[in-house]
């Protein structure tokens, strides 16, 4: 049987990426197949559809029927029945997170404020310049900081625990490997991203897969990223602070995934959108609507639909090719 992390191609990563704006309505995912020229059985990733994981007939068949669902959720489930320490270790460390962020939007909420009034204050050009960089780089301080806590609880379950390394895991992680062995490409879909990236890092996929393009939208897009951050400008209390969730998977490098900001997002607002830009670069911020679809070979753009970018001025510009 396949051991799962020891493969030469994990060290590889994907051959190609694709990430896309939301499937459910309108469909570019058959586009950014034919762009990239995938053929072949694709692994389907549905865990954020979380009790809804098996629902995947009309993915599969809009996907030709070449498909098998790696049932990560499922496989959660059975692993945390069948070992329990496992289970309540996962259980506190998910419990510490939560403390983690809820600290951490309460600060960062304080500090996006500040850098509001610092621009309306009225002072010489250059002095206001200065301090309200000083305010960007606050923030981008705590985003660290928040990040560094995450990395820490990781870091201390996989001390303690060593999942790829208990039987009840390893089961799994090698079946895993084994369904991706015939497999082209891998499919992930969005939904809820907390629960997709918590289940992929379990089963430590992005060490299991080998060089399979990845397809990924919504939720799916951002959990292969380097940073997963929430946002949302419209909801019933009005525009929240984004915040950075954890660490994606870091499929995608150098690349920030915004999904559905014809929803979620105030585009038109500069401020909104200067700070957002400035905060997370050297990242280039991106927003994938339902038409939009970017795709990568390696580290090079290969082809960009629909996709914006939201610049350091405060304008989001249509993002392009050669605008990488």
């Amino acid at each position: 049987m396949r051991q799962a992390s020891t493969n030469d191609d994990a060290r590889l990563g994907p051959c190609a990426i694709a990430v896309l704006g939301q499937q459910r309505f309108v469909r570019t995912l058959s586009s950014a197949i034919a762009a990239l020229d995938v053929r072949g059985r694709f692994a389907l990733v549905t865990a954020g559809w979380q009790e809804r994981e098996g629902e995947d007939q009309e993915l599969t068949d809009y996907l030709g029927g070449n498909t098998v669902n790696l049932r990560l959720h499922r496989r959660a489930d059975e692993l945390f029945q069948n070992d329990r320490e496992l289970a309540e270790a996962h259980r506190k460390k998910q419990e510490l997170l939560r403390y983690k962020q809820d600290f951490y939007r309460i600060r960062l909420e304080h500090e996006l404020a500040a850098n509001h009034v610092i621009r309306l204050r009225s002072a010489p050009k250059e002095v206001l310049e200065q301090e309200e960089q000083a305010s960007v780089v606050a923030v981008q301080q705590l985003d660290a900081y928040h990040l560094k806590q995450c990395a820490k609880l990781h870091d201390d379950f996989e001390k303690k625990l060593k999942p790829s390394e208990r039987p009840s895991v390893r089961r799994h992680m090698d079946e895993i490997a084994e369904l991706l062995e015939g497999s082209k490409a891998i499919a992930i879909a969005g939904g809820h991203v907390a629960t997709l990236i918590n289940r992929m890092r379990l089963f430590d996929l992005a060490g299991i897969m080998g060089t399979q393009a990845v397809f990924a939208w919504s939720g799916g897009a951002m959990a292969i990223s380097e940073r997963v951050v929430l946002f949302h400008d419209n909801t019933p209390e009005g525009a929240v602070a984004a915040e950075i969730l954890d660490f994606g998977l870091g499929l995608l490098k150098g690349i920030l995934v915004l999904p559905q900001p014809e929803q979620r997002l105030h585009l038109d607002d500069k401020e909104r959108v200067g700070v957002m830009a400035r905060r997370f670069a050297p990242s280039r911020v991106l927003a994938f609507p339902a038409s939009s679809h970017l795709t990568l070979r390696g580290d090079s753009i290969h082809s960009a639909e629909n996709v914006s970018s939201l610049d350091v001025d405060g304008v989001c510009r249509p993002f392009t090719e050669q605008a990488s």
